[in-house]
């Protein structure tokens, strides 16, 4: 009966890991990650949870005739707030998992 014992308390580790999980996930969701291209000509944030929020284009760098560019310089600066998100999801969820070699996690 002593494995019981071990087992109980296994399973009451298990659930404040998940429950301080879920509490990190739910931050990560409220964080606001900035990418940038251009110099700073065009800012955007992203959610902890990769939902683009804004997207900032300042005026000088709109020109009608190339077009071209401006799309480039939005690609680049969201390619940069996710980037930045990734690292902050691996940073935050990655505790949870240090130590254990999980394919695929965080």
């Amino acid at each position: 009966m002593r494995g019981m014992g071990n087992m109980q308390n296994m399973m009451k580790q298990m659930q404040k890991m998940q429950k301080k999980m879920a509490e990190a996930q739910e931050k990560l969701g409220e964080e606001r990650i900035e990418g940038t291209a251009g110099g700073g000509m065009v800012t955007v944030v992203v959610s902890g949870h990769k939902e683009v929020l804004e997207v900032n284009i300042k005026e000088d760098v709109v020109d009608p005739e190339d077009i071209e560019m401006l799309q480039d310089l939005v690609l680049a600066a969201t390619n940069d707030a996710l980037k930045k998100a990734d690292e902050l999801t691996n940073n935050t969820m990655g505790q949870f998992t240090k130590g254990m070699n999980l394919p695929g996690m965080f």
